[in-house]
């Protein structure tokens, strides 16, 4: 009976973690690959530590307290946890329990020197690492020592730090259990760390290897500085040694102590170059066996390693699968699309089905592969150009990998396909009634997709869906549309670029397209500042709905003096716009319609700002703005040599861009109506499958494919593991940062702006939208937060469509990605904001309520406090 509670090592491997913890499983399955040395040792298995808790009724208690706690109240998680850790260690290790131990010490070497080491249930996952969570204990030497250590390792499972970790990671205390791993103590003449990819650029071809002399404590914690070396491809490819001052030694009577190293040894590599070499060769081995990057702890003793473990490496952003062999470079979609968060899998899914062109999907965001674009001479230069303009960060790290050896193959020219077609779209005459036509086309085709869906039910459905992503195709891709879109932003180029050349003046075209017409974006912005006009005349109105938290509140409104008005103004917007929100390209994101609470803040704080009749007024003198501008250009061009031919082709362009700039905005306004049509319809049927007792909430459906999806309809079937696995999976996604390109040896290459007309200190992004202007800086993660007073610059990630409601109360705009011609700087432009977009890490370097100078036409932000 008693032999369950302790297990061999050599006994266990990955698959026995709910046994063993994540390092027992770990080191078990080390210790079958061939070739790889794993000091001998045993685990003290799940089954003791619950017995243990069992004597302690009173932990079950605190362990409901601590499940009720907020993660961000350290006062109570420090209080409850340093309780239950006492307990723990206060419970006496029962007789045969305390036999199973010794005689497994017996067979290893009674009096041979110990490491004692956690090993939760919960560690060393693909998702959560929980690297250093839980505590080790080193060169423990003797039965009673080794016991009692065993007891302080069941009791750091609730250390303050892995109780947080838990909370914030939204996994269960009572779900985590904790083995203990009790292994022979190895003395090293050098210790450190390997990990399989690089963990700075994500390279997985490039192993790194951190090495100090003794014991690799004194790395782990940050006592001395490793050396580095870089392997690629066998050999070492750049190394940097350290002056290393100090080691950490164990002692013969058990525990550890520093030493200084003599100044020659501080000095010398920890590793010869043959060896770090070797050490990759069995790192890469590990990977193999474990399928995935590995962080593994490795010593060297007598020229010989021993790996004491091995986890994966969690931070890495995956690669997308291609079942290929060759290189491939990736764009990021979600940097131009104004949208870098995880997508759930459904949105993923009807993306990839509706998209223009084939994309990958990685970490949760899509990608387009460039490789074939890049190969050919003819189309890269079109590609690298077009890229340029919208996201200059983009282009330089293209560049950057083009100037890697090779690793881009140079092909003839070919037929080109992805991003944008080859060649520009036959110009069009510079006529209003052609945006008027386009506009009525996408909405007679969306009406008969809201007609046509309404009978359509399970598999029948998801044929007509398919039919439907057909047209949604056909109306993106409809020749005179991109002619349009081309039209009104190869105006712009041309504007910008000759009257720098002409009159010395950058970005013109910035205030030459103020409050142009047929925005179907900036006018959403103005439309709200018309509700809150509504509202404001009803002060019983305003304080409800500023004490409003529940989506119910449009029922509640008819009950209040004025609210029927106030409801009417509220839906006939929802009506509009209401398809709408933060991150729509996911068509799991809940819309405006779906939870009109967003809009809220932003209505009250129209109402707080604004005068009645804003937004009139505010287009009003945009467009004179505009007029104004035109007026002062064309009398400073008549001035000039030729002045009345470059004057005639001024205007003929500034009359083609107010026509066409607008309508930029429409296509992606019809791409999310669509959306919302889909929508509805999958989640009447998800909530038929939750009827039928299929699925156990209709949200479940966003874990499924599209065809996923369709298959359950069919089967009335579905793989709950699979649903859990992808909730586990989109959370961990939220903890990658999507890089702009990535290659499929899993580098992210980032860009740079190489620029040296900025001041020291500075931030530098894009210019997009003219003019200088100082406030205090409002750090906005999420639109619901939304508390802006006049004069305030909004800072934050990205802004797409559904943030322009908060453009017409602010005075400046910075964001962290971005491009020329992205949502967020054609509405900047549209109400004369100055905006700089594409500021890497703004909203970490920009802290909320400082004062910043953003500098539009130049490009960079300045921190004035």
């Amino acid at each position: 009976m008693s032999e369950q509670y302790v297990w061999d090592l050599q006994e266990a491997d990955e698959t026995q973690v709910a046994v063993v913890g994540g390092k027992g499983a770990h080191l078990g399955g080390l210790s079958r690959i061939e070739g790889i040395r794993v000091p001998g040792g045993f685990c003290v298995t799940t089954d003791a530590f619950r017995r243990i808790l069992a004597q302690a009724p009173s932990i079950d208690d605190r362990l409901d307290q601590l499940s009720r706690v907020n993660p961000d109240d350290r006062e109570a998680i420090r209080t409850l946890s340093a309780e239950i850790r006492r307990t723990v260690e206060g419970i006496a290790v029962p007789g045969d329990l305390a036999a199973a131990i010794t005689r497994a010490l017996a067979r290893h070497g009674e009096q041979a020197a110990y490491a004692v080491r956690s090993s939760a249930t919960a560690e060393d996952l693909p998702t959560a690492s929980f690297a250093g969570q839980q505590d080790t204990y080193l060169n423990v030497v003797g039965p009673t020592a080794i016991l009692r250590h065993v007891s302080r390792c069941w009791a750091s499972l609730f250390t303050e730090r892995a109780v947080t970790y838990r909370q914030r990671n939204g996994i269960d205390h009572r779900t985590v259990h904790m083995a203990v791993v009790v292994q022979q103590m190895v003395f090293p003449d050098a210790a450190g760390i390997l990990f399989t990819a690089d963990p700075v650029t994500g390279n997985r071809k490039v192993a790194t290897v951190d090495a100090g002399f003794g014991l690799g404590e004194a790395l782990v914690s940050g006592l001395v500085n490793p050396d580095v070396f870089k392997v690629r491809h066998g050999e070492v490819v750049a190394k940097a040694v350290a002056a290393k001052q100090r080691a950490v030694h164990a002692l013969p009577a058990g525990g550890t102590q520093e030493v200084a190293l003599d100044s020659q040894q501080q000095e010398q590599p920890a590793l010869t170059d043959r060896q770090a070499v070797r050490l990759v060769q069995l790192g890469r081995r590990i990977e193999t066996h474990f399928g995935r990057p590995q962080d593994i702890e490795w010593c060297l003793v007598d020229d010989g390693f021993q790996i004491v473990q091995s986890r994966p490496i969690t931070t890495l952003f995956p690669v997308p699968e291609t079942g290929d062999q060759e290189n491939h470079v990736y764009v990021s979609v979600g940097h131009g699309q104004m949208m870098t968060d995880p997508m759930k899998p459904l949105g993923l899914s009807m993306w990839q089905l509706t998209a223009m062109v084939p994309m990958h999907e990685a970490g949760g965001r899509l990608f387009v592969d460039v490789t074939r674009r890049l190969a050919s001479p003819a189309s890269r230069a079109g590609l690298l150009d077009a890229i340029g303009r919208g996201d200059p960060l983009i282009r330089d790290a293209l560049e950057t990998v083009l100037d890697r050896d090779e690793f881009v193959p140079s092909l003839p020219d070919a037929g080109t396909g992805g991003l944008s077609a080859g060649g520009a779209p036959a110009p069009i005459e510079t006529d209003p009634a052609l945006v008027t036509e386009l506009i009525g086309r996408s909405q007679v085709s969306i009406a008969a997709l809201e007609r046509d869906i309404r009978t359509k039910t399970g598999p029948a459905l998801f044929d007509f869906l398919l039919e439907a992503f057909e047209e949604h195709k056909r109306v993106l891709g409809d020749p005179l549309s991109l002619q349009a879109i081309m039209a009104g932003m190869e105006a712009t180029w041309w504007l910008n670029d000759k009257l720098q050349e002409w009159l010395g003046e950058k970005n013109a075209a910035d205030t030459l397209t103020l409050s142009a017409p047929d925005n179907v974006t900036s006018e959403m912005g103005l439309a709200l500042l018309d509700v809150a006009d509504v509202i404001r005349a009803q002060p019983e109105v305003v304080a409800f709905l500023q004490g409003v938290e529940d989506d119910g509140f449009l029922d509640e409104l008819a009950k209040l003096a004025g609210g029927t008005e106030a409801r009417d103004a509220i839906e006939a917007y929802l009506d509009r716009y209401g398809m709408r929100c933060v991150g729509e390209i996911d068509i799991t994101r809940p819309r405006w319609r779906e939870r009109p609470t967003t809009l809220v803040p932003v209505i009250l704080d129209n109402v707080r700002n604004f005068e009645p009749g804003a937004a009139g007024r505010r287009f009003e003198q945009g467009r004179r703005k505009a007029q104004k501008k035109e007026q002062d250009v064309l009398s400073r061009l008549r001035a000039l040599p030729d002045g009345d031919q470059k004057a005639d082709e001024a205007k003929r362009m500034i009359d083609r861009v107010r026509t066409f700039i607008g309508y930029r905005e429409y296509p992606k306004y019809g791409i999310v109506s669509r959306y919302f049509v889909y929508k509805q319809a999958l989640l009447e049927e998800a909530e038929r499958l939750v009827q039928a007792g299929v699925l156990s909430e209709k949200e479940d459906a966003f874990y499924l494919t599209f065809q996923e999806l369709h298959d359950v309809v069919r089967s009335t079937q579905v793989d709950g593991q699979l649903i859990q696995q992808r909730k586990d999976a989109f959370r961990s996604y939220h903890a990658l940062t999507p890089p702009r390109v990535l290659t499929s040896d899993g580098e992210a290459v980032t860009g740079a702006y190489r620029r040296d007309d900025v001041p020291a200190g500075a931030l530098t992004g894009l210019a997009v939208s003219a003019g200088t202007v100082e406030g205090r800086a409002r750090v906005i993660l999420d639109m619901a937060d939304a508390d802006l007073e006049a004069g305030d610059i909004l800072v934050t990630p990205f802004t797409d469509p559904s943030w322009s409601p908060l453009f017409v109360g602010i005075a400046g705009l910075v964001t962290e990605v971005g491009g020329l011609m992205t949502h967020g700087a054609v509405i900047a432009r549209e109400y004369g904001l100055p905006a700089v977009v594409g500021v890497e890490r703004a909203t970490r370097l920009i802290r909320d309520g400082q004062r910043i100078r953003v500098h539009g036409t130049e490009g960079y932000v300045e921190i004035l406090s």
